[in-house]
C-alpha cells in the first residue's frame, strides 16, 4: 500500500451526491484513479496534496479498523448493499500481485520481515522470553502471513464461550457461520502429501490407537491424526485467504468500499460517550479523521485493538493515569486475558533429505484426549517437515542438515497473561506478558512433558521410524519430568494465537469489553471484532473461529442498522 490510497473511484457513489463535501475532502487527500485504471492498480499511485494544515476529514456509514481477517469479512459484506459506504484502515500495503505473500509455502520468509509488526514478549520467569510474536502489516492480515490451516472451532468450544457469557454464541447458533465462508477450504491435496508425514500419520496411529481423520471439518472429534484442512488452492499453492476470499473479487467493482492502504489508526475519535471516527496517520505523515456515520469496527487485532483503545483512553482507569493518558471511559478489562497456544519442539535428525512436496512444511498433525472426561482435544501436535531449531539453538543444540519436528502444543491453556502500555506514544510497541507457565497447578508445564514422551512414543513407531537418524533435542539423555519440563519451557515458541485482550462476556463480568453484540461496554457506535473477543482459547488454530466472528460481525449490523 502506499499512503492513504483508495481501491475504489468513490467519489461516484451515490452517496456523494448527498455530500459534496466527502468528494470536495477525497479529492483534496488524494489523486484520482487515472482512466482506465483499475482499483488495484490504483492503490500503488502516490497521493495528492495534503489538504491546508495537513489534515483532512472523510466520512462513511461504516469504518473498519484493520483489514485483516475479521475486517476483511465485515468490509465485504456490509458492501454487499449499494447504498452503505465502507472505509477500510489497513496498516500494510495490499498483498495483490504479491507472490511473497499469496504464495502459501513461502510463509516462513514473512516472519520478522517488512509485512511483519513483530511484538517481543516481556520476561518470562517460567518460559522462553525470547519470543516474537508476529502480527502481520498488509491486507488480509495473519490470513496472509500464516498457514492457513482451517479448523471449524468444536461445539464444545462455542458452548464454553456460551458458558461464559456470550449469549448466542453457543455451537448450534454459530455452525450456519461456517457455511457461509468464502474461503476455499480442503484438505491439504494428494500432491502435497509428503511421505514421511504420510508414516508420521500411520505411526501416530499405531503408537497411540488413535483414528485417521480425513477432513477434520467434517464431524467433531476428539483425538486423531491425519493432514490438515488449509485455506488455499491446490493447483498453485496460492492462498485463499481473508483478503483473497472476500475483498480481491470485489475491490474493482464496489464503489461503496474503499480501502486505506499504508494508514495507521492511532486514536479513536470520541464525543462523549460515543465513538465517532478514528485519526488515522498516512505514511508521509499525512494525519485524517476518517468519520463513521453509524459504527466503527475495530478488527485490528489481539494486540492492536486493545493498543488503539488504551491510547484513546479507554481502559483501566488506574494504568492509563500512570502514563498520562487522559481517560475517557473507565474499562478495566482492555489488555487483560491475554491468551496464546504455547508449544514446543522435539527435533529429529533423518537419514539424509526428505521429499519436498509440500503444501506448507506442516501439513499433518495429531490430537490427543489424555483425560476422558475433558470435552475436546487436550494434546495436539504438529508435524514439521523441517527441523524447527530456532529456540533450541539458543541452548546450544545445532541444527542438521536435514530433519522432522514434532511440537507439543497446549489446545486449552490456563495460564492467562496480560497486555498494557508502557508509553503514551502510540509509536512505543505495548507490552506482551503472557504469564506462560504459571498457572497454579502448572497444567501447561506438564502437558508439554506428556507430549515430548508420546512424541518419543511415535518416533521409536514404524513407519516412522525408519526416516530417523538421531534426537537431536532435547536428546535421548533427557529423561526426568524435571529436566523435560525444564527444556520444553526454555525452547517454548508460540504458534502465533494471541487472543482474548477485549474479551466478550456477560453484562455483570466487570472484566468483560464488550458483549454479545460485540458493542464496547459503555459506549455507543462502536464495536470489536476480531480474536480479541475471544473469552477462552479454541481447542484448535483459531483462524476460521475469527473468520466466523466476522460473519456474525456483518450480520449483527445487517439487523439493527439496516
Amino acid at each position: 500500500m502506499t499512503q492513504m490510497n483508495e481501491t475504489t473511484a468513490d467519489a461516484q457513489h451515490p452517496r456523494y451526491a448527498q455530500h459534496p463535501d466527502h468528494a470536495t475532502d477525497r479529492d483534496r487527500a488524494h489523486v484520482a484513479p487515472a482512466p482506465g485504471t483499475s482499483p488495484a492498480a490504483a492503490a500503488h499511485q502516490e497521493p495528492g496534496p495534503a489538504a491546508p494544515g495537513g489534515s483532512v476529514t472523510l466520512e462513511y456509514d461504516y469504518v473498519v479498523v484493520g483489514g485483516g481477517t475479521a475486517g476483511s469479512v465485515i468490509a465485504s459484506r456490509l458492501t454487499e448493499d449499494p447504498d452503505v459506504t465502507v472505509a477500510v484502515i489497513e496498516g500494510g500495503p495490499s498483498d495483490v500481485d504479491r507472490p511473497d505473500v499469496l504464495t502459501l509455502r513461502r510463509w516462513m520468509g514473512l516472519l520478522g520481515g517488512e509485512l511483519d509488526y513483530d511484538y517481543p514478549t516481556t520476561e518470562q520467569p517460567r518460559g522462553n522470553s525470547h519470543i516474537r510474536h508476529s502480527r502481520a502489516r498488509v491486507l488480509g492480515g495473519c490470513s496472509s502471513h500464516n498457514t492457513l490451516i482451517a479448523f471449524k472451532p468444536l461445539p464444545s468450544d462455542w458452548d464454553e464461550w456460551s458458558r461464559a457469557g456470550a449469549d448466542g454464541w453457543h455451537a448450534a447458533a454459530m455452525e450456519p457461520y461456517f457455511d457461509r465462508l468464502l474461503n476455499h477450504i480442503v484438505p491439504v491435496a494428494e500432491q502435497d502429501r509428503n511421505a514421511i508425514a504420510r508414516d508420521f500419520v500411520d505411526a501416530a496411529r499405531a503408537a497411540l490407537g488413535v483414528p485417521r481423520v480425513e477432513g477434520f471439518n467434517r464431524k467433531p472429534f476428539h483425538e486423531g491424526a491425519g493432514f490438515f484442512d488449509l485455506a488455499y488452492h491446490p493447483e498453485d499453492n496460492k492462498r485463499s485467504s481473508a483478503s483473497v476470499a472476500y475483498l480481491h473479487p470485489v475491490m474493482d467493482r464496489r464503489p461503496n468500499l474503499r480501502i486505506l492502504l499504508e494508514t495507521w489508526a492511532y486514536r479513536l475519535e470520541l464525543e462523549g460517550t460515543r465513538a465517532r471516527g478514528v485519526h488515522v496517520r498516512a505514511q508521509d505523515g499525512t494525519r485524517s479523521l476518517v468519520r463513521a456515520r453509524r459504527e466503527v469496527l475495530v478488527c485490528a487485532g489481539a494486540v492492536d485493538t486493545p493498543r488503539l483503545l488504551l491510547h484513546s483512553g479507554i481502559g483501566p482507569r488506574g494504568a492509563l493515569e500512570a502514563l498520562g493518558i487522559p481517560v475517557a471511559h473507565d474499562l478495566p478489562g482492555v489488555g487483560e486475558n491475554l491468551l496464546d497456544h504455547p508449544e514446543s519442539v522435539i527435533v529429529w535428525e533423518t537419514d539424509g533429505p526428505i521429499p519436498e512436496n509440500s503444501a506448507m512444511d506442516s501439513d499433518a498433525g495429531l490430537f490427543v484426549r489424555r483425560d476422558p472426561e475433558s470435552p475436546g482435544p487436550d494434546l495436539m501436535f504438529h508435524f514439521y517437515q523441517i527441523p524447527f531449531t530456532d529456540n533450541p539453538e539458543r541452548l546450544g543444540y545445532e541444527r542438521p542438515a536435514h530433519g522432522v519436528s514434532l511440537t507439543p502444543n497446549i489446545p486449552k491453556p490456563r495460564s492467562r497473561g496480560r497486555l498494557y502500555l508502557t508509553s503514551p506514544d502510540p509509536e512505543v510497541k505495548p507490552a506482551l506478558d503472557f504469564r506462560y507457565f504459571t498457572d497454579q497447578d502448572d497444567y501447561d508445564g506438564r502437558t508439554l512433558v506428556d507430549g515430548i514422551k508420546l512424541a518419543r512414543e511415535i518416533a521409536a513407531t514404524q513407519p516412522l521410524a525408519g526416516w530417523l537418524k538421531r534426537e537431536v533435542c532435547p536428546g535421548p539423555e533427557v529423561t526426568s519430568d524435571e529436566a523435560l519440563s525444564s527444556y520444553a519451557r526454555s525452547v517454548a515458541h508460540t504458534v502465533y494465537h494471541p487472543a482474548g485482550t477485549c474479551k466478550m462476556g456477560a453484562a455483570d463480568d466487570e472484566t468483560a469489553v464488550v458483549g454479545p453484540d460485540l458493542k464496547v461496554r459503555g459506549l455507543d457506535g462502536i464495536r470489536i471484532a476480531d480474536a480479541s473477543v475471544f473469552p477462552t482459547m479454541p481447542a484448535v488454530n483459531p483462524m476460521i473461529g475469527v473468520l466466523m466472528v466476522g460473519e456474525k460481525a456483518a450480520e449483527l449490523l445487517g439487523g439493527e442498522n439496516r
